[in-house]
């Protein structure tokens, strides 16, 4: 009989799973003997004030040189907010932005939003070392303002960003999306805040990011601007995706102090771009807690998102694991929490849930509240990043 064709995949997996048994001993198994009991639960949404939309705004855009201004915009309208205008300094931008939002009118120039007394807000990606300048104008004419991550890129600006605020008494918010527009994390939020992993010791987060991406709205659909290779423009890849994690360290430790124990940067593959920093990591301690932030820039094709996030809280009680995009050769989507206490193991989708950030940020700027986020946290996190970045040792690897 003639011989069937194999697909070498097919056999080349086939035989590396039993080389693999066949030479491993069994208390290499040790993990298959897991016998505690895992609990699957969908998380339903709870229709309360807290995530409808109850207030409205009228908000406009300047500046939207990040992607991520698509996602802020949609936060501020499931919110209740109105879009109304927007500017970009570069058009190419705007004729797309302004296809997307039908109901948004093209304004001539920053000072034309700036001088609009009927807009209440105002929300930007700008390239990030433009953002704290730009937010200082927009809360020197008497607006709130929301930045994309991050907000702030060096102490300077820090320092003015929070004079600004105590002269206005306006609202300076960071966009940390990883935390405020990840389902999985707000109810990891709720979760902790319940007590159900007991006192909060660590977290550790790991942050992988693609440079070039398949599509969507996270910034790699298109190809990277010239800033995005500069660290004097997008602020360091601690000070940039850094902050979203420490943002995460912060709110799930509770602290409300916090310093740098140690930071380090590299470029390992991108050589082409000398200043570029593709691999980044810091140690903290706060006065609640420990963190551990890894970043970098290299998500595999494969994994088939921008990135496969992970965040781990440790309590002396319990611990979460939350896989924010993707749950390789697992579970389907993204939002999966994992909760191990001291009775069982539960396995979380979160799939369903309602992001609350919009309701409660447009909420804030109608009753001057810091209900989704609060003011002193939001800029510690940018503190903090920018000092790991600037103590950062720059390692050069060899071979």
């Amino acid at each position: 009989m003639p011989l069937e064709p194999v697909d070498r995949r097919s056999f080349l997996k086939t035989m590396g799973s039993a080389s693999l048994t066949t030479a491993l001993p069994a208390s290499a198994f040790a993990a298959s003997n897991f016998t505690g009991s895992v609990v699957h639960e969908i998380a339903q949404p709870a229709q309360t004030a807290a995530v409808l939309p109850a207030n409205s705004v009228r908000f406009a855009v300047v500046g939207m040189s990040h992607d991520h201004i698509y996602g802020m915009v949609d936060a501020m309208i499931r919110g209740g907010g109105e879009l109304v205008s927007v500017y970009a300094a570069e058009p190419e931008r705007g004729v797309a932005f302004l296809k997307r939002y039908l109901q948004a009118k093209a304004a001539r120039s920053e000072d034309e939003i700036l001088n609009d007394p009927s807009i209440q807000l105002v929300l930007s990606s700008a390239i990030p070392n433009q953002r704290a300048p730009l937010g200082i104008r927009v809360m020197q004419h008497g607006k709130d303002f929301l930045s994309d991550k991050p907000g702030v890129t060096t102490l300077e600006q820090l320092a003015a960003v929070r004079t600004a605020i105590a002269q206005t008494k306006r609202i300076f918010a960071i966009m940390y999306s990883e935390r405020l527009e990840v389902k999985a994390a707000v109810r990891a939020g709720e979760l902790v805040q319940a007590g159900a992993i007991g006192k909060v010791i660590q977290t550790t987060n790991i942050a992988p990011h693609q440079v070039i991406q398949p599509g969507g709205d996270a910034g790699g659909a298109s190809p990277r601007p010239d800033w995005f290779w500069d660290p004097e423009k997008y602020g360091g890849i601690l000070t940039d995706i850094g902050s979203h994690q420490v943002d995460q360290f912060l709110f799930y430790t509770g602290s409300t102090h916090a310093e740098v124990v140690a930071s380090q940067v590299a470029n390992v593959r991108h050589k082409e771009h000398p200043k570029f920093q593709d691999y980044g990591d810091m140690l903290l301690h706060g006065n609640h807690g420990f963190g551990y932030v890894r970043l970098d820039w290299f998500t595999p094709k494969g994994v088939g998102t921008w990135g496969d996030g992970r965040l781990f809280i440790l309590g002396t009680d319990g611990y979460i694991e939350l896989r924010k995009y993707v749950d390789i050769a697992g579970r389907k989507g993204g939002n999966h929490l994992f909760i191990v206490d001291q009775s069982e193991a539960r396995y979380i989708d979160c799939t369903n849930l309602i992001l609350p950030f919009g309701p409660q940020f447009i909420s804030d700027v109608v009753h001057r509240t810091h209900t989704a986020q609060d003011q002193t946290q939001c800029l510690l996190a940018a503190e903090l990043v920018i000092l790991a970045q600037l103590a950062a040792k720059h390692v050069e690897l060899q071979g």
